[in-house]
């Protein structure tokens, strides 16, 4: 019961965000604002993870395949395709989930606490679209941005460490890329990070929004709003592979 519990006040939460906005001018500042901390703040880290995604992705594909009767240029075939299809897009929206996910449902969560939303419904503002709204389309909004910045730095590391460690020269590694390319496995990948944007940015909007009690009930709903996301994240990259591949 428990489950239908929070699915239809997930339901009811979602539906209340789409109201007509009291303040068009504060709202959108409200979701350049979630832009720059769900986007700009999460560049460092994913492209930290990006380039040595990459670069240990090549080194282990060229170790497993040793055989001379291989070309090459498949260890860049199947760098590309793995970053592009699962490793930057299910990899970095994970990381993102507890980057993102926990500071979505603390601020909420605070906001419950200290009442700060109810003064704000008091004020007769939509909490729900003031709130939540901004978080879920600036993560759809800047998530695929970060998403292709994370394939990019990842083919960029591969190519990097194929060179550096004389496994692969860098024509060689260009060619791969080019080879056998197929542009839907691109369409495939964002549409799996729109699915993932949407997961990290609603399901800690609602356990922030929906928290009862103390700083520590905060501390546990950012923790469960963060492990939910990500068996979501999961689940959902299972059925988008097995309807769209």
């Amino acid at each position: 019961m428990d489950f239908f519990t929070h699915f239809g006040r997930y339901l009811l939460m979602i539906k209340g965000m789409f109201s007509r906005p009291e303040n068009m001018r504060l709202y959108w500042k409200e979701l350049m604002h979630q832009c720059n901390e769900i986007g700009i703040r999460s560049v460092g880290i994913v492209v930290i993870i990006s380039v040595f995604l990459g670069a240990v992705t090549t080194v282990q594909t060229a170790y497993q395949l040793i055989t001379p009767l291989i070309p090459k240029t498949v260890i860049a075939i199947i760098v590309r395709d793995n970053i592009i299809l699962e490793l930057a897009p299910t990899l970095i929206c994970v990381v993102l989930a507890g980057v993102v996910g926990s500071r979505i449902a603390s601020e909420l969560g605070n906001m419950r606490i200290s009442e700060q939303i109810d003064a704000l419904e008091i004020m007769g503002i939509n909490t729900k679209t003031y709130l939540i709204l901004p978080k879920i389309v600036a993560a759809l909004i800047v998530v695929p941005c970060l998403v292709v910045l994370a394939a990019v730095l990842g083919i960029w590391g591969g190519k990097m460490a194929g060179s550096l460690s004389g496994i692969l020269p860098p024509e060689i590694y260009n060619d791969g890329l080019l080879e056998d390319f197929i542009p839907y496995n691109v369409i495939f990948a964002l549409s799996k990070t729109y699915t993932y944007a949407f997961i990290i940015s609603s399901i800690p909007a609602y356990y922030g929004y929906h928290v009862q009690g103390g700083s520590l009930e905060i501390g546990r709903a950012s923790t469960k709003s963060v492990i939910v996301s990500c068996i979501l994240i999961l689940l959902a990259d299972y059925a988008l592979a097995a309807l769209l591949l």
